[in-house]
């Protein structure tokens, strides 16, 4: 599984699977930017880990895919 990691001041990372899931279900980033009503560069700078999506978008992409938030965004402390 790839992700991507976005690292905090406060000493967590929030990483995710997007660009992955957005490769398994054959979806472009202009394609899912438009299902999601974002940017395409929004969906860059989620799956480069240097963004990270608003609650509201976050559950978006996860009834895009069928899938729970914490199934994409993985929260760790460090």
């Amino acid at each position: 599984m790839k992700e991507t990691s976005h690292g905090h001041r406060g000493g967590f990372q929030m990483k995710n699977r997007l660009s992955e899931l957005r490769h398994e279900n054959k979806l472009t980033q202009q394609e899912l930017a438009e299902k999601v009503k974002v940017t395409r560069r929004t969906i860059i700078s989620i799956e480069s880990g240097k963004y990270s999506p608003s609650l509201e978008l976050a559950f978006k992409l996860s009834k895009t895919f069928n899938l729970t938030v914490e199934q994409i965004f993985l929260y760790e402390e460090g």
